[in-house]
């Protein structure tokens, strides 16, 4: 139905598909554990609003500090003014994410 390759791994070993096994953790730590969703729909929604953070806004260690959407070539986020600064809610309330006010 939505065109997705399946990748058998062996249950309960992670060292099988290290870089998946990470991946799915994260977005259960990070986003799921946080988030109701009422169906499908509503899931696919709320995973592509954590896509776009954890591509586009969310900073990582591995990378030096930038995100991996900086370290694909594109433009950096706009860095907020931390002295003229207001918050807007994002991801149903998640996240509250400053912004140059």
């Amino acid at each position: 139905m939505l065109d997705i390759d399946e990748t058998k791994s062996v249950p309960y070993v992670p060292l099988s598909h290290p870089f998946i096994e990470r991946l799915i953790g994260t977005i259960r730590r990070e986003y799921l554990d946080h988030v109701l969703f009422w169906n499908q729909l509503d899931l696919q929604r709320k995973l592509d609003d954590f896509k776009v953070y954890y591509n586009e806004r969310r900073v990582h260690s591995s990378l030096n500090g930038k995100t991996p959407h900086e370290q694909g070539g594109r433009s950096p986020p706009k860095r907020a003014n931390l002295r003229h600064f207001t918050c807007t809610s994002e991801y149903d309330g998640l996240v509250q994410m400053p912004i140059a006010a």
